[in-house]
């Protein structure tokens, strides 16, 4: 899988992509990442104006937005966009995304983007819940987090993707590890019994359904 982030903050990307098995998938060849500076198609680097009709913030301007784009666009991209109107992001939209070949995250920032941006590229509008962030950045890595490690390989079991969160409309069971006594909290004792059977309906029982 290829996926290109466009943004006018690049740095911000610089950590979360080298981390854990994020970038450990990364130095195996198993997907590749690249950050376009949205500045970079600008002559002075500015990128934002003021709104038509009024109001307070800044818009992002539609040519240096729409120039990123177009820099790493492919045939077959999937073109989405950060946006607090857009569709809800769920486990479902990464399963589906986690299949797709090549994937473009435009992250807004201020007031947000020119819309003519998203109808010249046929963009996917999605968000991440209904809560107000400063820039699309932290929406980009979440979905990049969900959708990759569905990718074959990215997990070093993969049978932790069988039985998880929101995988049947379900949020995961409790878990324990050792010791089986922790500042007198016991681990339920059918987890020690070793009769698999029951386990498995123990955890079944204790799974809860994912709020609507």
């Amino acid at each position: 899988m290829k996926i290109d982030i466009l943004t006018i903050f690049p740095e911000y990307f610089d950590g979360p992509l080298k981390s854990a098995m994020l970038g450990k998938a990364l130095d195996r060849g198993l997907l590749e990442i690249r950050v376009t500076n949205i500045r970079d198609f600008t002559p002075d680097g500015k990128v934002d104006d003021s709104p038509f009709g009024g109001g307070p913030g800044m818009i992002l301007k539609a040519k240096p937005v729409y120039k990123a784009a177009e820099s790493v666009m492919a045939p077959g991209a999937e073109v989405i966009m950060l946006c607090p109107a857009g569709e809800r992001f769920t486990q479902e939209t990464a399963a589906a995304l986690s299949g797709k070949e090549h994937i473009i995250l435009i992250n807004g920032r201020y007031e947000g983007i020119d819309e003519r941006v998203a109808e010249l590229l046929g963009a996917r509008k999605i968000s991440i819940g209904d809560f107000v962030l400063s820039g699309g950045e932290a929406a980009s890595m979440v979905i990049i987090e969900a959708v990759t490690r569905l990718i074959p390989g990215f997990m070093g079991n993969p049978g932790s993707l069988r039985d998880e969160s929101f995988i049947d409309g379900y949020v995961e069971y409790p878990q324990y590890t050792r010791p089986a006594e922790f500042m007198g909290l016991k681990v339920p004792k059918i987890l020690l019994s070793g009769d698999h059977g029951k386990i498995e309906e123990y955890r079944k029982n204790k799974k809860r359904k994912v709020k609507a």
